[in-house]
């Protein structure tokens, strides 16, 4: 017989989880390079860096961009992603998860590589904002795959390691809640390929919203 656990607390990651923005990102990372003549990276490459920090991205994404010039990919970058911005869409009943997780007394926090004004945006143009208790972004404390994000929300929402769940679609959403000590569930219709996922073991690996909903209803 299956023992049940509850998750107080569910925290997902933005950009690939929530709304279908990982293609469009990687659009971002090559346009912007191309504009700095640097060596565009292929898409497997740019998809890698989705969710890290500025400086980590940008090391491995574009290699030979000298840091002195990150600001410069940064706001080319961002022209780029704000000119697409209005065309992402959320994945196909997204709101419908997160107004059930709330009606079955989850709290929900989301845990972001994005810019504070850029998630800020993203909340209220989404309308998903009034599912959130608390959200931490790549800009306002250390990156993922570090830890902090989770364990700042967890400490904000007095919530311990085993009573919360990370969810999203790259093995830096999934390495951060190994940090953190928290479980987590990899989306595999984001930036990273199942078997990333799957090879740092988490709770299990969905393949759609549907089968993301199925899984927080049968176990969380």
């Amino acid at each position: 017989m299956r023992a049940e656990r509850r998750y107080c607390l569910i925290v997902f990651d933005w950009d690939g989880t929530l709304i279908d923005s990982a293609a469009t990102i990687v659009d971002c990372i090559q346009a912007a390079a191309r504009e700095m003549a640097l060596p565009v990276p292929e898409r497997a490459r740019a998809s890698h860096v989705i969710g890290l920090g500025l400086h980590d991205s940008l090391r491995h994404a574009v290699p030979s961009l000298p840091p002195d010039k990150y600001a410069d990919f940064a706001e080319f970058y961002r022209q780029h992603f704000l000119a697409r911005e209005d065309a992402m869409q959320l994945f196909a009943g997204v709101p419908e998860l997160l107004g059930s997780l709330v009606a079955r007394g989850h709290r929900l926090a989301v845990a972001t590589g994005k810019s504070r004004r850029g998630l800020d945006r993203a909340l209220e143009a989404s309308g998903l904002g009034v599912y959130f208790a608390a959200s931490r972004c790549g800009d306002e404390t250390h990156p993922k795959p570090h830890p902090a994000m989770l364990l700042e929300l967890m400490r904000e929402l007095a919530t311990d390691a085993q009573a919360a769940l990370m969810i999203g679609d790259t093995s830096h959403d999934l390495e951060m809640a190994r940090s953190a000590g928290v479980d987590a569930l990899g989306v595999a219709y984001g930036a990273h390929p199942a078997a990333a996922l799957r090879a740092l073991a988490p709770r299990q690996c969905v393949e759609s919203v549907d089968e993301l909903s199925r899984w927080l209803e049968a176990n969380a």
